[in-house]
């Protein structure tokens, strides 16, 4: 059965059912599961309704991102495409074989055959396919990222003769507007080259002035608005036990 609950007033604990349910017949419950997962991902503000929940996905999230570190030695490798690929099935072979050693023979052989392959987990977008380089970032905040072509915006901070070039510039220009990447990656390659970027950005905004410790939170809050205007949410999106049970059926009809 599905339902819309709404609570009754704030200061109660009681709910009321809204509006018309909807029943499904007892084998939908994995179809179902899956749409709920999809939904999940793709809205994963939702969590902020179950602050039990987000906790978890905070803990998760520490918890992979501690195991990326301890793989690889530093949160962000700079690769390209084919190597992201390998060293990324490395991570989630390193993760799979953590957990599974935490469970009985028994258990564990459900939960390998249950969940999804390592090729599943170790792909990388296909858009990332023919950039010359890829950044795999695990943020504290941000959690596991992908960014395309940070490889020549880290040669551009590590040599800012590069801004006579406009690629590097225009990609660096990319960045900055672009409101799906993160502030965290211009701060990223800020920290990586400090004392070149007043000359980056002074060649990109040509402004003589600029200066980052005092002007750069002000520039990515213009640029980036939309990311400042709400809370940040955990990358990972934890489901309840139910739901991971109709998930791993789902997964076995397949």
């Amino acid at each position: 059965m599905a339902a819309r609950i709404v609570p009754v007033h704030p200061d109660t604990d009681a709910w009321l059912v809204s509006g018309n349910l909807s029943i499904y017949a007892a084998g939908d419950g994995p179809r179902l599961a899956q749409l709920a997962a999809r939904t999940l991902t793709a809205h994963p503000q939702v969590l902020r309704r179950n602050p039990e929940m987000l906790h978890k996905a905070w803990q998760m999230q520490v918890e992979a991102r501690a195991d990326f570190i301890e793989v690889f030695g530093t949160d962000i490798l700079v690769l390209d495409p084919g190597e992201a690929t390998a060293r990324m099935r490395e991570y989630h072979r390193h993760r799979q074989d953590k957990a599974l050693a935490e469970l009985d023979d028994e258990t564990a052989a459900k939960a390998a055959r249950g969940g999804p392959s390592l090729d599943e987990l170790s792909s990388i977008p296909e858009e990332f396919h023919d950039a010359n380089t890829v950044a795999v970032i695990y943020d504290e905040t941000e959690g596991l990222c992908y960014y395309a072509d940070f490889g020549h915006l880290d040669a551009l901070f590590a040599d800012p003769a590069l801004t006579r070039d406009r690629a590097h510039l225009s990609r660096l220009r990319e960045y900055l507007n672009d409101e799906s990447v993160a502030p965290m990656v211009i701060r990223r390659l800020v920290q990586r080259h400090p004392e070149n970027a007043d000359a980056v950005f002074r060649a990109l905004l040509r402004k003589p002035a600029f200066a980052w410790e005092r002007d750069g939170e002000e520039l990515l809050r213009r640029r980036k608005a939309k990311h400042f205007a709400h809370e940040p949410l955990p990358s990972v999106t934890p489901v309840g036990n139910r739901l991971a049970e109709l998930l791993r059926t789902q997964g076995k009809k397949r």
